[in-house]
């Protein structure tokens, strides 16, 4: 089986790309759903992040509060990795149970995994993709979609990897600069080539 990762930055269209190659019956899997999961109320996960970043990271329900804690780790890199600490190795783990798990005749599948290249786990997988965009057009999409300032959205892109980083490292890229067609069309070409690899 080609074990794929499909990452990419903040706001350059991954779960787009995502949601076409679900369309087309390919295995996928989300490691910000996972990440979501370890982190749920009552989990060895929050109490770990609670106990790092103090009971403020909670809502009134007891549950993450994203918000706050993205206040605090996105603007302190010391913060950022320790949460990663805490995430990283149980979200890997998942992903790693879930290739082992899918059917023997599954040729190919896609881990979507926003922050591979800064865990440092490339080279845990046979093919890497990365959706990109320019970076003018990703700062612009990250202050629309997440209604933040410019500093604030500027911090989330220092968080990551620069785009361009990502790109020189890619086995494939899939830029989501176009129409949804032009994407659907490059969707289409990646197909084809795990399929012939598959």
């Amino acid at each position: 089986m080609v074990r794929v990762a499909l990452t990419g930055g903040i706001a350059t269209g991954k779960s787009t790309v995502v949601g076409l190659l679900q369309a087309r019956d390919i295995p996928t899997i989300d490691a910000d759903v996972l990440a979501r999961d370890l982190v749920a109320p009552g989990s060895p996960g929050l109490g770990a992040v609670v106990e790092r970043f103090g009971e403020g990271v909670l809502d009134s329900q007891g549950a993450l509060d994203r918000k706050a804690l993205a206040a605090l780790v996105f603007n302190d890199p010391e913060a950022r990795r320790d949460l990663e600490r805490i995430v990283h190795p149980g979200v890997y783990a998942a992903i790693g149970h879930w290739f082992g798990g899918l059917p023997s005749q599954t040729r190919y599948a896609v881990a979507d995994i926003p922050l591979l290249f800064e865990s440092g786990h490339r080279l845990d997988f046979d093919r890497i993709v990365v959706v990109a965009c320019p970076p003018d057009e990703q700062l612009r999409r990250v202050m629309t979609r997440n209604g933040v300032s410019e500093s604030d959205a500027r911090a989330r892109l220092d968080a990551q990897w620069p785009i361009a980083q990502k790109v020189a490292l890619a086995d494939d890229v899939i830029w989501t600069t176009g129409t949804r067609a032009e994407t659907e069309r490059q969707v289409d070409e990646l197909v084809r080539r795990l399929k012939a690899e598959g």
